[in-house]
């Protein structure tokens, strides 16, 4: 922790006398940048992965036909032929787990009163006027919404919920796309199964996931809010660049930052 405090540190060092008061949260942003072009191989290989599983949609279409009165066996010649071309539906999940890391060291460091023997004064640096380390119902406590602190969080969930919009109305054209493609299939068996069962309610939510963004932006402390931020935003636009020539692909993690 006492490392990751001094890297932080010291980008805000370098970032100061381009951002003044606000370096240390600028400093969260470029880490946060650093860490998605990390990732960044990661989310292509997954977006080879969808157009992979893509392309074996009209084989699952002739597998709907045959086993569509056959929910179990439908569900385990689905996984047959994946592991047989070696395409995992859950590769897309990939770049958001190796995230968690690098957003569980900003929840900490910014929600522990000190670090080893010596008091966190990351707690006192600012995105603007609120504390890095403070939570929303400490700005409300201090000025309410429309205070100085309130601001900042204003600012923070209008980001989030034009991204959420944004992919609120992708996933669901890109689903209704795929939806689209697959009615052949499923109406010439007569049947409506899902190849897994339960998928019908996942894809129902799966639109609107990007809103439960607003509820961790509102009690992390705000160094892990700016984290989700900008990873989300970054992950909207990386989406809209690595799926646009996949009208009927949705990533597994389309909600995740």
């Amino acid at each position: 922790m006492s490392a990751f405090a001094s890297l932080v540190e010291g980008l805000a060092d370098l970032l100061g006398p381009l951002f003044h008061d606000s370096a240390t949260a600028a400093a969260i942003v470029l880490f946060t940048a650093f860490v998605r072009l990390l990732v960044h191989p990661l989310s292509r290989a997954s977006a080879r992965g969808q157009r992979a599983r893509a392309a074996l949609q009209p084989r699952i279409a002739e597998l709907r036909k045959k086993h569509g009165k056959n929910p179990e066996k439908l569900q385990k010649a689905v996984m047959e032929l994946h592991a047989a071309e070696k395409v995992s539906p859950l590769s897309g999940c990939l770049p958001s787990l190796f995230q968690l890391p690098a957003f569980f060291l900003l929840y900490h460091l910014f929600s522990n009163s000190r670090i080893g023997d010596e008091a966190n004064s990351l707690l006192a640096h600012k995105l603007f006027a609120a504390p890095l380390g403070d939570r929303w119902a400490d700005a409300l406590g201090d000025g309410g919404v429309l205070g100085a602190q309130g601001l900042v969080y204003v600012g923070l969930f209008v980001i989030v919920a034009v991204v959420a919009t944004f992919n609120y109305r992708r996933t669901k054209r890109t689903m209704a796309a795929g939806a689209a493609a697959n009615a052949g299939g499923a109406s010439a068996s007569g049947e409506g199964q899902q190849a897994v069962p339960g998928m019908g309610a996942i894809t129902k939510i799966m639109p609107l996931m990007s809103f439960f963004t607003l509820l961790t932006v509102a009690f992390v402390p705000l160094a892990a809010a700016l984290y989700v931020v900008t990873s989300t935003t970054w992950s909207a636009v990386e989406r809209a660049v690595l799926y646009r020539d996949m009208p009927g692909a949705v990533p597994a993690a389309a909600v995740m930052g």
